[in-house]
């Protein structure tokens, strides 16, 4: 059996002993703290916290103060160190217990789920402060009864006005295609003006073409594009059966039964599994963690990759989901995919337990997919088009490119110039016809009678009157400049459109292998528009980088570690056993040999600085280690990859596993972190105490953390 070392290198130094404090012990000091503090403090001027005798009673007496009463410290990690004792242990108490225990367990599905959980379950400072914001008043309120769906929406469904969980993308239905189709093609200016021409050909005085015959480029044209349209809704449509069709599993008479996700109603309780998405918005009652922690991908609501976390309450996760009642009390359907607002009345044997408050920790929304945890199990709160991602979804818009933009505009010029043309025109008609008013009777076209008709000396021929001939000059002018807007060119474009889109889906170079996908086009209309690209803006640097962060230098103690081409890509300092089975991180980093000579064999204070700066790098984070047969792995090799909420957490995490203090486990238990081979176990009474406390935006716009282990507190 492999010795159990110490956190700290077997040649660092030994502490100096701590006097015993000469004050009296605070009656306070053993209290334990509910909820995380609101408030932040200045930041901690030093990243290290100096032990000495003198100021060791001070330094207790302000940690304690600081954990009780004044907010969580800065990002800066410093690290104190206290005898264990009365005084530590007290401030101990006031965070949960995390022993170190091996790691090894394998889940249902062949993984070793070397992580899941997270220490706090109390609810954030955000939460609580968007409870007290404002209180929900009934006639604002959803009210959903657990495991009774006919109570809450209604008998038949639908009843109380909540809709079913089937949803709707398409634009068009059988009755409406052709109207509404006609009503957006001829947003185009072009069409108006063939639609024109055609009325005026219709006139038998200035027909030049047969009426049939002038219909048919406008038609053809028409036609193709409607085709094409009702092709694109028609894959719409395809998509939301198989969507409505998918099934989830139920609460139906105590047994969970797979259901079509279109028949899933508010109140019913649906269990969902590892790597499944979510068919509605729900409250999350119970998950496979002890904590009640739950571990989802938002890729499809916000188009983050990282994992988010989410929680059940408490006092919802002993109770059996069909033993489970009660009454959720939410806000009405929003678009507001961060922010929700509800409590839960929960009921025992017919009476009431208590309330909860629920935030939007404790909602998870349709779309998203559950990831490193076995199951979860919740209500629905909100389905079909209530759901948030629907509400925020704005539909099939008409989408019209730059280029056919542009070509209205130019059509409308042209106009401008036909209409010119045609004026000119009528007025040297005009001119002609007055000078020649005396000669009209003769001139066979303009002859005002027909003398060679016998039965009739009186009948007319082809005059209809000065300005009656003169309005025919102006549209049989119309009719003759028609070539200055081609229809044809209309005609051209949707037939590139469809041949471009046919290319676009059939590029290899546009394939994606992880996936197995090829390329959609979903809109043919704006094919054009990626020629037109000049600039992209990003809001966030991962649409840029892919998420894909590298740790590169560090400066520690005021001293510069940047020599990374000098390291060994710190496979070296990673790699770690466990059982037999030798556990690799995914992701490898170059190492500075400097800082990894210091932190072996270091002494004094810049050693110690550079191993408090690593230990934080590998606690403080949401970071869940997941060991796996990873592609590629040789036999007895198993790959240890960091998944959490932030790329720039993943990217510290493995950059402390490259120096040798690799996070391998972290549970609401028990947290368990490698120190250059040297593991830690509660069979040895060892104990390792921690508590993330993470950031909230703006009242908390940084993260710290708090460890313990015997006999040293580091803060």
């Amino acid at each position: 059996m492999r010795p159990e070392r110490p956190l700290l290198p077997p040649s660092t130094p030994p502490l100096p002993p701590l006097p015993p404090p000469s004050h009296q012990p605070d009656e306070a000091a053993g209290e334990a703290t509910d909820d995380v503090p609101a408030r932040l403090p200045d930041p901690v001027p030093s990243p290290i916290l100096r032990h000495s005798p003198a100021n060791s009673v001070r330094r207790t007496r302000s940690l304690r103060s600081l954990l009780a009463d004044s907010p969580s410290p800065s990002v800066t990690f410093a690290a104190g160190v206290l005898r264990s004792g009365s005084k530590a242990d007290s401030i101990a108490s006031s965070f949960e217990s995390i022993h170190l225990q091996r790691a090894g367990s394998r889940s249902a599905s062949g993984a070793t789920p070397v992580a899941f959980g997270r220490v706090s379950t109390r609810r954030s400072a955000s939460e609580r402060a968007a409870g007290s914001q404002r209180d929900l008043r009934d006639e604002d309120a959803r009210f959903v009864y657990i495991n009774d769906a006919d109570r809450t929406s209604g008998t038949p469904p639908g009843a109380a006005g909540i809709p079913d969980n089937s949803i709707h993308t398409t634009k068009y239905s059988v009755l409406t295609f052709l109207p509404r189709n006609l009503y957006e093609q001829f947003h185009r200016v072009a069409y108006l003006y063939f639609l024109v021409l055609i009325a005026l050909n219709m006139v038998p005085q200035l027909g030049v073409l047969e009426p049939a015959v002038s219909v048919l480029p406008l038609a053809f044209v028409l036609g193709v594009t409607a085709v094409k349209d009702a092709y694109e809704d028609w894959r719409r449509h395809r998509s939301d059966k198989n969507e409505n069709n998918r099934t989830a599993s139920v609460l139906v008479d105590g047994a969970f039964v797979p259901k079509p996700w279109k028949e899933i109603r508010v109140g019913e309780v649906l269990r969902v599994t590892a790597n499944e998405t979510l068919p509605c918005d729900m409250v999350l009652l119970s998950t496979s963690d002890p904590t009640g922690v739950a571990y989802v991908q938002t890729i499809n609501l916000d188009g983050e990759s990282n994992l988010k976390t989410r929680y059940a309450k408490q006092e919802t996760m002993p109770t059996p989901p069909e033993a489970l009642a009660g009454v959720i009390k939410c806000e009405r359907p929003n678009r507001n995919i961060y922010g929700f607002l509800a409590t839960v009345d929960l009921l025992s044997d017919g009476f009431r337990r208590g309330v909860v408050s629920l935030g939007p920790s404790n909602i998870v929304l349709r779309g998203c997919e559950l990831k490193n945890t076995t199951w979860a199990v919740g209500v629905a709160v909100y389905t079909g088009r209530d759901t948030k991602v629907m509400l925020n979804s704005s539909g099939a818009p008409s989408k019209r490119s730059r280029l056919e933009t542009n070509m209205n505009r130019e059509t409308i010029m042209l106009a401008v110039v036909l209409f010119l043309l045609c004026l000119v025109v009528t007025l040297l008609d005009g001119i002609w016809l007055g000078d020649h008013a005396d000669d009209l009777a003769v001139i066979p076209y303009f002859r005002k009678r027909d003398f060679s008709s016998s039965d009739d000396p009186d009948a007319k021929y082809n005059w209809y009157g000065m300005g009656a001939e003169v309005a025919f000059t102006f549209m049989k002018s119309v009719i003759q400049f028609q070539v200055m807007i081609p229809i044809a060119l209309y005609i051209s474009m949707e037939i590139v459109r469809v041949g471009q889109a046919f290319f676009m889906v059939q590029d290899r170079h546009m394939f994606d292998d992880k996936r197995e996908a090829k390329f959609q086009c979903r809109a043919l209309n704006i094919n054009e528009d990626l020629g037109q690209v000049k600039y992209v803006f990003s809001d966030k640097t991962g649409t840029l980088t892919e998420n894909r962060m590298e740790f590169r230098c560090a400066s520690v103690h005021g001293s510069d570690f940047s020599d990374v081409d000098g390291g060994g890509g710190g496979d070296g300092h990673s790699v770690i056993e466990e059982d037999g089975v030798i556990m690799r991180p995914k992701t490898a980093v170059k190492t500075d040999p400097r800082l990894v000579a210091l932190l072996r064999d270091g002494a004094g204070a810049k050693a110690d600085s550079a191993r408090d700066f690593f230990l934080a790098l590998a606690t403080c984070n949401t970071i869940v280690p997941i060991a796996a047969d990873g592609d590629g792995a040789a036999a007895g090799e198993r790959t240890l990859e960091y998944q959490g909420e932030s790329p720039d957490e993943q990217a510290l995490v493995y950059a402390a596993a490259a120096y040798g203090y690799t996070l391998v486990e972290r549970t609401s238990g028990h947290i368990t972190v490698d120190v250059f081979g040297a593991r830690q176990s509660s069979r040895h009474g060892t104990r390792l105490v921690g508590r993330v406390l993470e950031s909230s935006g703006l009242a908390r716009n940084h993260a710290s953390t708090i460890v313990t282990h015997d006999p040293v507190f580091r803060f």
